[in-house]
């Protein structure tokens, strides 16, 4: 993730589809186009300009590994190419055109894999100003995984009919109450009312139960807008910021996060990452586009899918990326991981098996369609994550929890 190497330059590797001829003459081109911008002698190009500023091929791997033999038509090859961060400076914008903005002249069809950092680029950018540990100290809540729901529908409500929805779901076992990606700051909702409406639920819950839940408010949109709406979240008292990191933007992202006037978690939705990264030869692989840049960029959350609710992200990958948002690899704090995707309280053991306390439990429908109701939507995920820590199986637990009973009843066994 970032290495101890050359300070001045970062390594971007890349997984192509091996071009007919001379696979690394094609590298070489594509790293000086991307970093100089051409291979002919024009006048401004001197020696001394090549060797400081043009893209280096390090390394090229053919995947499986060939010693003998003519070369496969379906071969694979991963580029490592040194690119000079002087180049682009501390702008994701450049940094990004830098490695993926393949002109006419230099394309070539490639996903961009892994970067490795040299620890004087990473430590330009913001990086999460809490951290696992600063949330956690912020909600209070220690040695367990935190819950959080949004609120479904995802839209189409006016605040009073939100903060009516966010009241009923706070009762329950849930710590965090965040906006459905899709509702920003519409005319019938906006954030500026919204938010007042939201934080009087959770005053109501507060003195009614002495529950504290809190509100992590929608954000996303352009910046001067995203900058105005979180003064006005953080006025109004919210618990945190939520962006989508993927279409708003990681300069906007590390504007937001670094922002002096404010002190309040970033929590960072992936929606839209799959259209950058599911394409085999093309754009970035899912550990940089949703582990690495928005942790550089300063998001203390990151959402993203398991493969258990319907999107089928490779298992592996799922567990991996937990691993990398917490890696201490990094001169940044580490970011705490978020799942989602068609959670019940069924799903709870795994998650916890698989990626340990430290995550975000994120589920939306199986609260609010709990059989009896949002509060026992969230007390039957508090009850699963209570019986997985004490190492009772959910449906021993169930015999004396009636909400956790129900959901086993209508979503079925332990998974």
């Amino acid at each position: 993730m970032f290495h101890a190497g050359d300070s001045n330059r970062l390594l971007a590797t890349y997984a192509v589809r091996a071009p007919q001829g001379d696979v690394l003459a094609v590298a070489r081109k594509f790293a000086t186009g991307q970093t100089v911008g051409t291979w002919l002698p024009v006048p401004g190009l001197t020696p001394e300009a090549r060797a400081r500023h043009e893209g280096r091929v390090v390394d090229v791997l053919e995947v499986p590994p060939r010693e003998i033999g003519p070369a496969s038509d379906e071969r694979y090859v991963l580029i490592t190419i040194a690119f000079p961060w002087e180049n682009f400076g501390a702008s994701f914008a450049q940094l990004l055109t830098t490695l993926l903005g393949n002109d006419a002249s230099t394309s070539v069809q490639a996903k961009l894999v892994s970067l490795e950092l040299p620890a004087t680029f990473a430590g330009q950018f913001p990086g999460p100003r809490f951290g696992i540990d600063g949330v956690r100290e912020r909600l209070g809540i220690f040695d367990r995984p935190i819950l959080l729901n949004m609120i479904k529908p995802c839209l189409g409500f006016t605040p009073e009919v939100g903060a009516e929805l966010f009241y009923e779901t706070a009762l329950g076992g849930v710590d965090l109450i965040k906006d459905d990606e899709l509702l920003g700051d519409p005319d019938y909702c906006p954030v500026s009312e919204r938010c007042v409406a939201y934080q009087q639920a959770a005053k109501r819950v507060f003195e009614e139960t002495g529950r504290k839940v809190g509100y992590l408010c929608n954000v996303s949109g352009p910046p001067k807008k995203m900058r105005d709406n979180a003064l006005r979240a953080a006025e109004a008292g919210v618990t945190g910021l939520m962006v989508n990191f993927v279409f708003t933007g990681f300069d906007a992202v590390a504007e937001l996060a670094a922002d002096p006037d404010l002190d309040l978690p970033i929590f960072g939705h992936s929606a839209g990452a799959g259209a950058l990264c599911e394409a085999a030869e093309s754009g970035t692989d899912s550990f940089v586009l949703i582990g690495l840049l928005p942790r550089l960029a300063g998001i203390d959350i990151v959402l993203y899918n398991t493969p258990y609710g319907g999107y089928p992200y490779a298992r592996e990958k799922y567990i991996l990326m937990a691993e990398r948002l917490k890696s201490e690899a990094l001169p940044v704090k580490p970011s705490m991981p978020a799942v989602g995707g068609g959670i019940t309280p069924q799903l709870i053991p795994r998650l916890m098996r698989e990626l340990g306390n430290d995550i975000v439990i994120a589920a939306g429908g199986s609260v609010q369609g709990h059989p009896q109701g949002a509060k026992a939507g969230g007390d039957a995920l508090r009850q699963a994550v209570d019986a997985t820590l004490a190492g009772v199986s959910l449906k021993e637990y169930a015999a004396d929890h009636a909400e956790l009973a129900a959901a086993l009843a209508a979503w079925g066994d332990e998974r």
